[in-house]
């Protein structure tokens, strides 16, 4: 005779709840929700109202850091004073910059940026970034190809706003990839508008990475051993500027490693000169 199969106690569903005890949970859970939308645009007003605070102040630290780098007023003695001052103005160019990645990031999180798209020659603003990147470049010794260039599509999308994601792309690039490294652009024309690919010679990210890469203040190596100056603002904010224009980015392994960065956006065919 064998052993009968052992027998499972039916699953128990979950008990419900009385009319009283369901209302108070669905109060709950509309408080909880309104406790978290309250907590959030107080964050946003925070980051706002930080960000535009630090403005005023970092902009007289540089106008005085450069009139005394220029001895306006007359030579100051020792050499350092000199280099000081320089010292000064690049720290405080630096801080000016994370402010305003900052105040630009609650701006489009909110949802109040004021992105106005219109027509764009992409080797303008290519040319706009580059020279903008000038020093920075030289000072990793680096090269910046951009395939084709002179006959690139024109775009759509928000001047100021495609420079700043563009600029925080090859900035990324260029401080996370090897001295004497090489940055490449290619430049396609799809059904879905224009893309953008940016590939650079660093370490790479790992693929569990790349989510967390696309979130502000984080970065793709460890905080400790990293290389990289900055709070990881840039992949972000270019992320959240691309989507605003009604384009995307997206990351993804170079084919020589590297990272690799494809930015969509609107070709120029695709809506009227005149701007939306």
């Amino acid at each position: 005779m064998t052993d009968a199969a052992p027998r499972h106690p039916p699953p128990q569903s979950e008990p419900r709840l009385s009319g009283d005890a369901a209302a108070r949970r669905e109060a709950r859970r509309a408080v909880h929700k309104r406790l978290e939308a309250r907590a959030e645009e107080q964050r946003r007003s925070f980051l706002r109202m930080v960000s535009h605070e630090l403005r005023t102040p970092l902009n007289s630290i540089l106008g005085f850091s450069e009139l005394i780098g220029a001895e306006i007023y007359g030579p100051l003695g020792a050499p350092e004073y000199k280099e000081y001052a320089g010292l000064i103005r690049d720290s405080g160019q630096k801080l000016l910059a994370l402010a305003n990645q900052v105040l630009e990031i609650a701006r489009l999180d909110s949802g109040t940026a004021d992105l106005a798209a219109r027509r764009e020659p992409l080797d303008h603003v290519l040319d706009d970034v580059l020279d903008g990147l000038a020093e920075e470049t030289r000072a990793r010794r680096a090269r910046v190809i951009v395939d084709d260039q002179g006959r690139l599509p024109d775009i759509i999308a928000d001047p100021k706003g495609v420079r700043t994601a563009l600029t925080a792309l090859v900035s990324n690039a260029l401080a996370y990839g090897p001295e004497e490294g090489l940055v490449t652009i290619v430049v396609e024309t799809t059904a879905e508008g224009v893309a953008l690919t940016l590939t650079d010679q660093g370490p790479g990210v790992a693929a569990q990475d790349i989510p967390r890469l696309l979130r502000p203040f984080e970065q793709g190596e460890n905080a400790l051993i990293r290389r990289g100056e900055g709070a990881g603002l840039g992949l972000p904010l270019a992320y959240m500027l691309c989507r605003g224009m009604g384009g995307g980015l997206a990351l993804g392994p170079g084919p020589e490693g590297g990272l690799k960065v494809v930015v969509r956006l609107p070709a120029a065919q695709t809506l009227p000169d005149h701007g939306i």
